[in-house]
């Protein structure tokens, strides 16, 4: 008995695959290409483009007051605001001094006083921040918020029998500026008495009166 030969038994395997292909592919049976492979015609993955999520505003609160030195200590600011209004108060302790006001928006800043004081920035649950422009000079400041008796205050005493007008600025560590105007001349104020509120002018005991953002006038 002859054996079927070398050639004989590669014709068979090869016939024997080919059956089992037509029957895995009438069966359903195949293998299902793999996604993102080269057998995956025209399959690609796109990944989502990358956001950035934007930084949360600063809360802006509706009452707030704020005191501190301006950029390179040459003069103090005040602001005080107020359920939409601000009134701010810019001071050397010699000469240099402006009362402004305005209305605030969304935590702006656009005060004005006289004579041609301006002010620009912003206020936020920690800080206010801006320039102020007094005396024909422009001040940069950004100043913490301030709880009483850190803050501003103002008195109009009579000095020599005429009006006159007195504003301080106190500061959180307790130290104060201020200026007395009498008669068209302006000195350093006298000491503000924290804890009773009152100042000496002329001899004599002077309430002085703490500021909010709805209180006193630009030209003050």
């Amino acid at each position: 008995m002859r054996h079927p030969g070398p050639l004989c038994t590669l014709l068979a395997g090869v016939v024997l695959a080919g059956g089992i292909g037509i029957v895995n592919v009438a069966t359903g049976t195949g293998a299902e290409p793999v996604a993102g492979t080269a057998s995956a015609v025209g399959a690609t993955t796109t990944a989502p483009p990358a956001t950035t999520p934007e930084p949360p505003r600063p809360e802006v609160p509706a009452r707030a007051d704020y005191a501190g030195r301006v950029a390179g200590g040459g003069a103090s600011i005040a602001v005080s605001a107020r359920d939409g209004h601000a009134i701010a108060y810019v001071c050397d302790g010699k000469k240099v001094e402006a009362w402004l006001q305005g209305v605030t928006v969304g935590g702006a800043l656009d005060l004005r006083g006289a004579p041609n004081a301006s002010l620009t920035g912003s206020f936020d649950i920690t800080s206010a921040t801006g320039t102020v422009m007094a005396a024909g000079r422009t001040y940069r400041f950004t100043v913490p918020a301030a709880k009483k008796p850190a803050g501003l205050y103002r008195a109009t005493p009579t000095v020599r029998g005429k009006a006159a007008k007195a504003g301080w600025i106190v500061q959180a560590d307790g130290s104060q500026v201020g200026i007395l105007t009498a008669d068209g001349d302006s000195t350093t104020a006298p000491a503000l008495d924290q804890a009773t509120g009152t100042a000496i002018v002329d001899g004599i005991p002077v309430p002085a009166e703490a500021i909010s953002g709805l209180a006193g006038t630009g030209d003050f």
